[in-house]
């Protein structure tokens, strides 16, 4: 039992479980927005560029007083996220010189990608940018969607329609929502390193207001694909996540279990994408 435990941590803290997670709703926008399914070099390519991307960002994080499981294993392992960042790098390019055709999207995706770790780099030009990441979080929420929504459709060629905004305004809402209830955990953290943002900012009645109406765009969104041809069961697919992370919030506000925020909270991005490849299969 210990040796898979250990082995699950290592899956989790590695940042192969948010990978993997990028994966399934990159997968999830190719099934059900565009009916085939996704391009196989644009999956490989967001799997490593994710594990590029966190890596790099987790090996800047630096020793800090607190301790957590997630950092103890940090401290252990901090080789692991070098090996893997150049993993990442390595298969980003290759992959990603696949879909040149598409390189402006490259770019950009590679760009604001690196701005949300940027902060964390020691230098001083970078660590400026701390006391100006006022909206880090709708930031990242917007980074999250636009990888695994905007770009699997430009890359497709397929023009836009009213129920790809929705399905993308909806999916950023909901992330945007799992990115308040980590914000709230680590806004002490983010604040003994000068870095500002919403959640720093705001009291605890104000972030939960901003939580509950992140959930309730999300559903709105959601919903409103019913008037372009998706059926109820799928709706309700997709706003399960969201369900869950408003019965979950008081406990998140309490419990900051590293496995619980960084298995079960990550999660909830692909749980319908999982649901859904479960009832296809």
């Amino acid at each position: 039992m210990f040796f898979f435990r250990k082995l699950f941590d290592s899956f989790v803290y590695s940042n192969l479980f948010i990978a993997a997670c990028a994966v399934l709703m990159a997968y999830q926008t190719g099934d059900l927005l565009l009916h085939t399914s996704p391009d196989l070099y644009l999956i490989a390519f967001i799997f490593f560029a994710t594990i590029c991307s966190y890596s790099f960002h987790w090996y800047l994080t630096p020793d800090v007083s607190i301790e957590s499981p997630r950092l103890r294993w940090l401290k252990k392992n901090r080789g692991v996220h070098t090996v893997l960042f150049f993993v990442g790098l390595t298969g980003s390019v290759v992959f990603g010189f696949f879909l040149v055709d598409h390189w402006y999207w490259l770019l950009l995706s590679a760009l604001i990608t690196f701005l949300y770790s940027a902060p964390k780099i020691p230098h001083p030009y970078f660590r400026a940018l701390r006391k100006v990441a006022f909206g880090k979080t709708l930031f990242l929420a917007f980074v999250w969607m636009y990888v695994t929504t905007i770009f699997p459709i430009q890359v497709s060629d397929e023009p836009w329609r009213p129920d790809f905004f929705l399905f993308a305004a909806g999916r950023f809402f909901l992330i945007y929502a799992i990115c308040i209830i980590f914000d709230y955990r680590d806004r002490e953290y983010d604040r003994s390193i000068g870095i500002r943002s919403l959640i720093t900012w705001l009291n605890e009645k104000s972030i939960a207001i901003l939580f509950a109406v992140s959930l309730l765009a999300f559903a709105i969104f959601t919903c409103l694909l019913y008037n372009y041809g998706y059926q109820f069961d799928m709706i309700f697919i997709l706003l399960t996540p969201g369900f869950i992370a408003a019965l979950m919030y008081n406990h998140l506000t309490k419990n900051f279990s590293d496995i619980l925020y960084y298995f079960i909270v990550d999660g909830l991005m692909a749980l319908s994408a999982f649901i859904m490849l479960l009832l296809n299969i």
